[in-house]
């Protein structure tokens, strides 16, 4: 396992690379040549977590029915009128 180092600006410029770059280890990512960020192939966070894979749907579950949810859509004004071929 090897360990890449991409500073902001190259992460930025090239986020497909640092992907790339998971698969052999852990990408530091650096901010003014200090370490910042990690980015970890997901399987390994979970190793490194303990934890198993979880679904979306495993996630979903473990919210409430509508807690902290607030959403009320604007409506829309919409006039409609027959289409004229002529």
């Amino acid at each position: 396992m090897s360990i890449h180092t991409f500073s902001s600006r190259d992460f930025t410029r090239d986020v497909s690379a640092a992907k790339r770059a998971t698969a052999d280890g852990p990408v530091f990512i650096t901010d003014r040549g200090r370490p910042a960020f990690a980015l970890l192939k997901i399987d390994d966070y979970f190793r490194i977590a303990g934890q198993t894979e979880l679904s979306l749907l495993d996630i979903m579950d473990g919210i409430p029915a509508g807690d902290g949810i607030e959403f009320d859509p604007p409506r829309l004004n919409v006039q409609l009128s027959g289409a004229s071929f002529d």
